[in-house]
């Protein structure tokens, strides 16, 4: 038997297996803190209003109820409306988000590009300061009739500056040799930027895609600023179940003032209904994206 064998073949020692033990059950206690406000919101949305206000949140549902869930899908085609704007919103400025912002990394990567550092610099600056909430708006509005259009959920956050400086991290570590290379065989910027960049760059692009969908996502804001009441079928899913409960609170505090009971309006239920309603999707995408997810941050933190 040989040396090598033999150490391969050295039985664990004790410590090691304490260890091991040790460190399964402290991320197995920590998992389950980490599901446990999941399960208490899945729970709550099954829930009735009066058990709610009278015991609080549970992790099984005292007295189960569908109430929230049949008040949210009383109108099903403008709930599957806001579903649909959303995931259009999402799947456009992930795209666009994506490629812009790649391409700016990429020539903000090159060393022969001699203004990086400039470019770079104004990019920064943007991140830092601002003209203000007023003025951004009247440019949006006056200049690019951004009122009640959809590009208006699509284009103010478009590009992220952080995501553009993760990418541009992730491209600079790409030996120049390859970039060279690719040169003398004929090949023009886009072309390397297309076949030899975003190749090597897959776990970035996954990860910042991943932050700019969520930013669509769960984005409410812009569609407050720019859509009027009148257009809502422009409404994206999370303003429009926003809207949803800040009428059923409207309700609640109408019916306390004029006497009724309150549990006929599941406001609190509804509150959690809303949240599975609008994370399912996304909990169930990410998933597929969970070794990109952590592979890219991991990296761009220690590139950054």
């Amino acid at each position: 038997m040989t040396k090598a064998s033999h150490i391969s073949r050295k039985p664990v020692g004790r410590d090691r297996v304490i260890f091991n033990i040790l460190s399964h059950i402290i991320l197995a206690v920590l998992s389950a803190c980490c599901l446990l406000p999941f399960i208490l919101v899945l729970s709550g949305s099954f829930s009735d209003q009066t058990s709610i206000l009278t015991h609080g949140y549970q992790l099984l549902p005292e007295n189960f109820s569908l109430d929230a869930y049949k008040t949210l899908f009383k109108i099903p085609e403008d709930l599957l409306r806001a579903y649909g704007v959303t995931i259009l919103v999402t799947f456009t400025g992930t795209f666009l988000g994506l490629f812009l912002t790649s391409m700016a990394a990429y020539v903000l990567s090159c060393r022969s590009f001699r203004f990086r550092y400039h470019v770079s610099f104004f990019f920064y600056f943007t991140s830092i300061f601002g003209g203000g909430l007023v003025p951004w708006y009247i440019f949006n509005t006056k200049y690019l009739h951004f009122h009640n259009n959809i590009i208006a959920l699509i284009l103010p956050i478009l590009i992220n500056v952080t995501y553009l400086l993760i990418l541009k991290s992730y491209m600079t570590s790409i030996p120049e040799a390859l970039y060279e290379s690719a040169k003398l065989d004929g090949a023009g910027d886009f072309t390397i930027y297309w076949h030899v960049a975003l190749p090597l760059c897959k776990a970035g692009l996954a990860t910042v895609g991943l932050f700019i969908a969520l930013n669509y996502w769960n984005d409410w804001y812009n569609a407050m600023l720019f859509l009027d009441e009148g257009r809502s079928d422009l409404y994206p899913l999370q303003y429009f179940l926003n809207n949803i409960l800040t009428k059923a609170q409207a309700l609640s505090a109408a019916a306390a003032r004029s006497g009724l009971p309150m549990s006929d309006v599941p406001s609190e239920p509804m509150k959690l209904a809303m949240t599975v309603v609008a994370t399912g999707p996304i909990i169930l995408l990410y998933p597929f994206l969970q070794k990109y997810f952590v592979k890219g941050v991991t990296i761009g933190a220690v590139k950054g």
